[in-house]
């Protein structure tokens, strides 16, 4: 009876833990959809997405470790010119 409690117990907290569904990634921004007024807003946010993924490509390509790549894309995000 002990373990069978232990076990609801344990199964109750493991689904707590557990997300509902996968966290998705975030879409770019398309400056199209969003209403006039805030679409100079959505304009600034894509181009700062397109910037960081390209960072993100950045690091991939020179493999740089988990441990330093969050540093690395900092410094990309910094030295890459406006476009």
């Amino acid at each position: 009876m002990r373990s069978l409690l232990h076990l609801l117990v344990f199964s109750m907290l493991m689904t707590a833990f557990v997300p509902a569904r996968p966290a998705l990634a975030q879409k770019l921004v398309d400056p199209n959809v969003v209403a006039p007024e805030f679409r100079e807003a959505a304009e600034k946010r894509r181009a700062e997405q397109v910037k960081m993924i390209r960072c993100q490509r950045k690091a991939e390509e020179a493999k740089v470790l988990p441990r330093d790549r969050t540093t690395h894309i900092n410094q990309c995000l910094l030295t890459e010119p406006e476009k």
